[in-house]
């Protein structure tokens, strides 16, 4: 737009800062017209208005491109000159590639042009149908947009019968005069080119904001995460003295004070903010850290019930076992590889199993976005999960680690069968917890790798040194086929721990094991 310099993490803050959240609309096409100090204050104001049911999104993108001199510019042009496919061209502004490029992309606005204006201002009801067709030469989301706006109907036979009774009720299509059917056009191509730019670029703006930490992107909204609101909710006036201007360190790693003083965090100050922004009194860092992660929870385990409920996770996994890939990433996150999201589905899935108990948010080790939402696994050498249980009255307290894999045969002899007995014995090695047991997810299970970690149970670990061993590993095998019958029937994990205890300690040979001593009990006995 018209501003040579953005900060746009500070204009975003001061934004999210002043009006406590934003929807996604919002987000993707208001607050990237914040290009300079005025404009950012303006937009506040006119979300504000637009808030209380005052004008609407397309009406402040159109008011803001028309405040533009280069717009003001070329609509006088277009009003007082006969209009050709050059001007046509010429007014549309196309910044597509090169200037032909540019002329070429908007070179079919011209035939849909002539036919509108004979259509509105001639009232020639027969040329409806021909002025749908000519639309459909505008291509993407700004052809898209138009045949929303003009047409009530995408329907050939309607389109012919109905005539001017199939177009929309909008000013446009009322026009009275050669000036302001010119006047309407021009801004409701811009209006439409706005849009689809500011939505195509939505999702790349979406994930950077993502990549600091601190913005939640859920439930419609865009807001801070409690910390970084409240460190910045103290200096919000003064983000907007700096948003506009150049960084220095634009390309340099220093502390937050070298970027400008007064980004320095203040301890005591974000205890205050605490306490005025969501009633929370602390008065250590241990303190705050345990609220906030109790908010955190309060967050995750919102979402679960929204998103990722036992029904919910039952169908994800029927999907990994299909390797639906694209519904897997539409149901969860784009943000994150197909592995790793099975690693977080199978983290919830537990979490769920285990009636909600321990922290799951530090077993499972992988990075989470501010939303909750899985990025990156954590680098290798230790189990996906490691879920930590205290004693009750079904069993002692102990650590489950839990491995995680979508390889099948022979990967899968080749991948798991050495990593998966090396963790939990290092593991075991490392804490002196030989209550640890591991039990290996898959989507598929090689009867090998049945085997062989059937026979690590009489197996004997040596770590680097020789001197320290473990007799023997406990490892179970668990397809997912499984799991979802423990969701579906809602199996707990005391249940589910007497279970694995039985089928380990079984002597039934390995061939027909899984079958007899994990499958069958899970289908009969519960």
């Amino acid at each position: 737009m018209d501003g040579s310099t953005v900060r746009p993490y500070i204009v975003s803050a001061y934004t999210l800062l002043k009006l406590g959240h934003l929807s996604n609309d919002e987000f993707a096409y208001l607050l990237p017209l914040c290009t300079t100090k005025e404009n950012t204050e303006i937009i506040i104001s006119e979300i504000k208005k637009l808030r209380k049911g005052i004008g609407s999104i397309d009406e402040i993108i159109q008011s803001r491109l028309m405040e533009m001199e280069n717009y003001k510019e070329a609509l006088q042009y277009f009003l007082y000159t006969d209009v050709t496919e050059n001007v046509i061209t010429s007014i549309g502004m196309n910044r597509k590639s090169s200037r032909a490029g540019g002329e070429a992309y908007d070179k079919w606005y011209y035939p849909f042009y002539i036919i509108l204006r004979d259509v509105v201002l001639n009232k020639n009801t027969n040329a409806v149908l021909q002025l749908y067709e000519k639309s459909k030469k505008l291509k993407n989301k700004p052809g898209n947009l138009w045949r929303r706006f003009i047409f009530k109907t995408t329907a050939r036979r309607k389109l012919k019968n109905d005539g001017l009774a199939a177009l929309n009720d909008v000013p446009l299509v009322h026009a009275a005069s050669e000036d302001n059917f010119k006047r309407l056009f021009f801004e409701q191509m811009h209006l439409f080119k706005a849009r689809a730019t500011l939505s195509d670029y939505s999702d790349l703006n979406r994930r950077y904001f993502k990549t600091t930490d601190t913005v939640i992107f859920a439930d419609g909204k865009v807001e801070f995460d409690v910390l970084p609101r409240c460190w910045l909710y103290s200096i919000e006036n003064d983000l907007l003295k700096v948003a506009f201007s150049p960084s220095a360190n634009l390309t340099e790693n220093v502390d937050l004070h070298e970027i400008e003083p007064f980004l320095v965090i203040d301890e005591h100050r974000l205890y205050e903010n605490l306490k005025t922004l969501y009633g929370i009194s602390v008065t250590s860092v241990a303190d705050a850290n345990r609220k906030i992660n109790d908010e955190r929870y309060k967050r995750f385990n919102a979402m679960i019930d929204e998103r990722f409920n036992r029904d919910i996770l039952i169908d994800l996994f029927e999907k990994f076992e299909r390797r639906e890939d694209d519904a897997i990433r539409q149901a969860v996150t784009n943000n994150a590889d197909i592995p790793t999201i099975f690693e977080y589905i199978l983290g919830i899935a537990w979490y769920l199993i285990s009636d909600r108990r321990g922290d799951i948010l530090s077993y499972m080790k992988l990075s989470l976005e501010a939303d909750l939402l899985p990025r990156t696994h954590a680098k290798g050498g230790n189990a996906d999960i490691e879920y930590l249980y205290e004693k009750t009255a079904s069993y002692s307290a102990h650590t489950l680690l839990i491995e995680a894999t979508l390889t099948d045969s022979t990967n899968q002899r080749r991948m798991e069968m050495d990593p998966v007995s090396r963790h939990l014995g290092e593991y075991i090695i490392s804490t002196g917890n030989e209550n640890a047991y591991s039990i290996f997810v898959s989507t598929f299970l090689h009867l090998n790798v049945i085997s062989d970690f059937r026979n690590r149970k009489v197996y004997k670990y040596y770590g680097e040194n020789r001197e320290n061993v473990v007799n023997g590993l406990k490892i179970l095998p668990f397809a997912t086929a499984e799991l979802r019958t423990v969701l579906k029937n809602n199996i707990t994990y005391d249940r589910l721990y007497s279970l694995f205890e039985m089928a380990f300690n079984s002597s039934e040979p390995e061939l027909t094991w899984y079958e007899r001593e994990v499958v069958s009990n899970i289908h009969i006995k519960c």
